[in-house]
């Protein structure tokens, strides 16, 4: 039986255990979320704007060392040892 196109079941696997990924993803909904509770709840849309704008800077940095982090981990040779501070 033919296989049909599409991601394979171990590219969908990756996707699936991706808790990086995740993590941004609701970093994201939060700072889509946040500012709007805050105008629903009498803030105005300046100040909203400034939280929305906070909170993807900080979503922002956080993927970023989450991403340098997974790439450190994957490069390290399989027993090394990290040293600790």
């Amino acid at each position: 039986m033919p296989t049909p196109p599409g991601p394979s079941s171990e590219q969908s696997r990756d996707a699936a255990s991706d808790p990086a990924g995740d993590g941004v993803r609701w970093a994201v909904f939060g700072g889509l979320l946040v500012p709007a509770v805050l105008v629903v709840y009498g803030t105005s849309v300046g100040n909203a704007t400034v939280s929305a704008l906070g909170l993807a800077s900080v979503t922002a940095v956080c993927r970023l060392l989450l991403r340098r982090s997974e790439r450190a981990t994957l490069r390290a040779p399989e027993g090394a040892q990290r040293s600790g501070r």
